[in-house]
């Protein structure tokens, strides 16, 4: 690919932002490297792996190769026999151990997920960790040798510690001992390697021992006693018996390193080629990239592509097509439309697509294998050649129609400008018309009328225009292929305050032709907007028509759902029910047949009638077609006074108001044996039928009056449960006589189970009541032992 082309369509920029993603030095190397390659085979595998990266970073988050040092220099030193540098010992191992961390990386999550591109390159690397954690134990950083290197080195540092201590308790005994008044400080220095006293030198007598260097005034002398001289002799034997034994250890080390020259040079190429791909999927994601599709049939299909150096958030996409109806395209419109950005963005993201980047643009974008791609951008003026623009460009013209074939793309920008404008035009149409005739793909901008009445006469030819608002004087970087564009020289000029005479009498000197030529654009414009104005209010209710009749499918499949269950359901209730019901006779007329039998009384036989009876209520409300409830009545704390009958709505269960509601409307509830706090909203009176006398016994005498005006307050129970006997048997008095007037026939008394102490007051206090026919305890399905039934004569 032609360097000029690459500058001139701002490749370089790319690659500037594709090395900054990669984390080694050959990484980064690697990708400034990158050119477009032509191998349709090469391209396709370089996407695939971009792709895989992507997919890869999506998946586990982006992985760092800052590890990746260059050691090849290394390993070639290796190859000769040398012994290596603890610093080069570490970059070996940082290599080792990033290769493990990438190692890791690469197995995937889940065990059925497909393989990759990517898999043999991480399936190659042999992060050797033995022999990275025998460096990093025995060179734990960089200058540093560890202790438990070797024992010899440990046994030989300890040595060094404790002679060191000897030194210093010696000197230090000087320091603070007679010798005190002939040191200029108080302390212990270094000088050549040997410990030192500094002595004043007018008592350089005073301090028998070695000289070893003085200040630069001449008044102190750095002196090494003689007491010291063999423990600083000693020391510095130690100092090179250390430095033996490191080189000892970096020999072993750098002999275990050369078994594995070859894994380690493998992992180092592996891993560079890793953080280049890597670094490309970075790029991508960095820009929403996809992979383009390639074909060599020349054709070019870009939806919704977007100059990648535009800032993606304001950038305008553009939909481009070429080399399928036509293989020339020419853009016109105003000036600042976007043309040239138009011709940069399918000149760019060709290169990317063969460099094997992914392009800013819609899933399923086409590109097409060019071997070049020649442009003529820009003003080219020369002032160094003495060229003018005209003079540049047609230079550049020259060698692109002397080089260019048709497996070429071809851009000019603004052909043929920079000249008498009829030369100019005819000029542009020759060297379109050249090309063209060689199928060419060509893609040019101009101003030119001409050309685009070359387009619309020249089949394989194609008019575009970036669209321009009129309104507002803003183009808005559409790219409309199939139209061609206006220059709006004129609505333009009236916009920012030309005088209208003068754009009148410009108008006059246009030739008919040209007025109707730019009259029949205008038309072309008007019938576009309306066009694409209706298109889209059709797509809008397309869609709106597509999500209404699948919201209507998926309701109708979800009653058919539930209607299928609910019948399955009610079947296998049905079953049950009836299952039961039928065991439950089958045990009831055993148990009549044993009556007379052995010893049933008639008592235990209406107790078995009484729970046959019950037990086919219940069947009979399990069978029964519930209806949708009525709607509850919005109760008020007036409307509930103690002993009236209500129905707990959430426990389907009958009671009796034991207690006024609170503030909160709470009251409590007997219901058999169990009292219960419920609010009243979950409360419903029940509106017993009042128990009245006959027409013949009330009459309108007053004793009638009273037992109407009884019978229509009585209820058939009263509730002693919690009340003390006393207190209970002065309720129960008054509620019998009320009872009795109202000629109730039966009453149920809830007394409760507990100590029995209740229920034995309330029998013996009826059994003093003259009017009580007789009483007996419930049985199943009435309360049993809780409750006490009263019949009156």
């Amino acid at each position: 690919m032609n360097s000029k082309a690459l500058k001139t369509l701002e490749y370089n920029k790319i690659i500037d932002r594709l090395a900054a993603y990669a984390s080694s030095l050959m990484g980064k190397e690697a990708c400034r490297n990158l050119v477009p390659a032509s191998d349709l085979e090469e391209i396709r595998l370089a996407l695939v792996n971009t792709s895989d990266a992507l997919s890869r970073i999506f998946e586990k988050g982006s992985i760092s190769f800052s590890g990746v040092k260059d050691v090849r220099g290394s390993l070639k030193r290796l190859e000769i026999g040398s012994v290596l540098s603890s610093e080069e010992l570490l970059r070996i191992c940082t290599l080792l151990e990033n290769t493990n961390r990438v190692k890791a990386f690469s197995r995937r999550e889940h065990a059925n997920t497909p393989p990759d591109s990517l898999d043999a390159m991480f399936s190659a690397l042999e992060p050797l960790t033995p022999l990275s954690s025998e460096i990093r134990r025995c060179i734990p950083a960089e200058d540093e040798i560890s202790d438990d290197a070797s024992s010899n080195l440990k046994h030989i540092r300890r040595t060094i510690q404790q002679t060191n201590d000897k030194i210093h308790s010696q000197l230090t005994s000087m320091v603070s001992g007679s010798a005190r008044t002939y040191l200029q400080d108080a302390l212990i220095t270094m000088r050549n390697g040997r410990y030192c006293l500094p002595v004043k030198s007018e008592y350089r007598g005073q301090v028998p021992g070695m000289i070893h260097d003085q200040s630069s005034t001449g008044a102190t002398l750095f002196i090494e006693p003689m007491s010291v001289v063999k423990l600083n002799n000693d020391l510095k034997e130690l100092s090179i018996r250390e430095a033996d034994e490191i080189e000892v250890i970096l020999a072993d080390l750098s002999a275990q390193v050369a078994e594995y020259i070859e894994a380690i040079a493998g992992n180092f190429s592996i891993l560079t080629e890793l953080d280049f791909i890597f670094a490309k999927a970075l790029l991508s994601k960095d820009y929403n990239g996809t992979e383009p599709i390639f074909n060599t049939a020349g054709r070019i299909n870009i939806k919704k592509g977007r100059h990648p150096l535009l800032d993606k958030k304001n950038v305008v996409p553009i939909d481009i097509h070429l080399g399928r109806d036509f293989d020339l395209l020419i853009v016109t419109g105003p000036n600042t439309g976007g043309k040239t950005v138009s011709l940069k963005t399918v000149g760019l993201l060709t290169l990317m697509g063969q460099a094997g980047l992914h392009i800013p643009a819609f899933d399923k974008s086409e590109l097409a294998l060019f071997e070049e791609v020649y442009a003529d951008i820009g003003d080219e003026q020369s002032i160094e050649q003495s060229l003018s623009t005209f003079s540049s460009h047609m230079t550049n013209i020259v060698s692109i129609l002397q080089h260019a074939d048709e497996r070429s793309l071809v851009l000019f920008d603004e052909l043929g400008a920079g000249t008498d404008p009829t030369e100019g035009a005819a000029l542009a149409i020759s060297v379109l018309s050249h090309l063209h005739s060689r199928r060419i793909r060509t893609m040019a901008t101009t101003h030119y009328s001409e050309l685009k009445v070359y387009a619309l006469s020249t089949e394989g030819v194609e008019n575009a225009c970036c669209e321009f608002d009129v309104a507002t004087l803003r183009p808005t970087y559409r790219l409309l292929i199939g139209i061609p564009g206006k220059s709006n020289a004129f609505a333009i000029s009236s916009k920012l305050g030309l005088p209208d005479f003068i754009i009148e009498d410009a108008k006059s000197r246009l030739t008919a032709q040209d007025e109707t030529f730019e009259d029949l654009i205008t038309d072309l414009e008007t019938s576009r907007a309306t066009i694409e104005k209706e298109q889209a209010e059709i797509e809008r209710y397309k869609s709106e028509t597509q999500a209404l009749k699948k919201k209507l499918e998926e309701k109708q499949a979800r009653l058919d759902e539930r209607s299928e269950k609910i019948i399955r359901e009610a079947n296998e209730k049905a079953h049950e029910i009836l299952r039961e019901a039928k065991e439950y006779a089958d045990q009831t007329i055993k148990n009549f047949n044993k009556y007379g039998k052995e010893g049933m009384s008639a008592k235990d036989l209406e107790n078995e009638r009484n729970r046959l009876r019950g037990r086919m209520s219940d069947v009979e409300k399990n069978l029964a077609y519930k209806t949708k409830p009525a709607a509850k009545k919005q109760h008020k704390p007036a409307d509930f006074k103690i002993g009236d009958s209500v129905r707990v709505l959430s426990l389907n269960l009958n009671g009796t108001v034991s207690t006024l509601p609170n503030a909160k409307g709470d009251l409590y509830v007997q219901m058999g044996i169990l009292r219960s706090q419920i609010n009243i909203k979950d409360l419903e009176v029940i509106q017993e039928p009042a128990v009245t006398a006959s027409s013949s016994a009330t009459n309108r005498t007053g004793a009638g009056k009273i037992k109407m005006a009884k019978s229509s307050t009585i209820t058939t129970e009263i509730n002693l449960i919690g009340k003390t006997v006393d207190e209970a048997i002065a309720v129960l008095d008054k509620y019998l006589d009320d009872a009795y007037i109202a000629h109730v026939p039966q009453v149920r008394i809830v007394h409760g189970k507990g100590t029995g102490a209740l229920r034995n007051g309330v029998h013996s206090h009826l059994k003093r009541l003259n009017y009580v026919k007789s009483f007996r305890l419930g049985v199943f399905g009435e309360g049993e032992t809780g409750v006490t039934i009263v019949e009156f004569k």
